[in-house]
């Protein structure tokens, strides 16, 4: 915004920002599919294992939120608590929650499957073509990075 960037990526909701403030300055250039992890969750292994119960009722929560987020995006703000975190944002804020949560899901950043194995794949691609991982990213094994067995019990109910 103080003419020292001509080009960046940004998540969406500093797009959204962006556009809204300086809409004339900025273009949004279309994104390729994409199917690697925007986010991700991380735990110590030993820990996982150890509170495997309460992992798999946090992980089974949030594939229901993202499974109800892509049948309709407008839930995250009709089942927010007004006392909770995301009720406490500014109110131009909550104005786009709906907006900015149908972009989202539009945007395939809510995967209904929760990324899993796909997204690793896809980060495997992504970082060796970004030079992060060397090596043929086909011969490379999910397991030995990434630890599904929540995610999968999850599917499975």
């Amino acid at each position: 915004m103080a003419g020292q960037t001509d080009l960046t990526i940004v998540d969406l909701a500093n797009k959204n920002k962006l556009m809204e403030q300086a809409g004339d300055k900025f273009n949004v250039l279309p994104m390729f599919e994409v199917d690697a992890s925007d986010e991700a969750l991380f735990a110590n292994l030993n820990w996982i294992k150890a509170n495997e119960k309460d992992v798999d009722i946090f992980v089974k929560a949030l594939l229901s939120v993202y499974r109800d987020m892509v049948k309709d995006p407008t839930i995250i703000r009709r089942e927010t608590n007004p006392d909770g975190p995301i009720g406490q944002l500014p109110k131009e804020v909550l104005d786009g929650l709906d907006g900015f949560y149908k972009d989202a899901v539009e945007g395939g950043l809510y995967d209904p499957d929760g990324g899993g194995k796909k997204a690793a794949l896809a980060d495997f691609d992504w970082y060796s073509r970004a030079g992060q991982l060397t090596g043929d990213p086909a011969k490379l094994k999910v397991e030995d990075f990434w630890y599904m067995v929540p995610l999968d019990r999850a599917m499975m109910k």
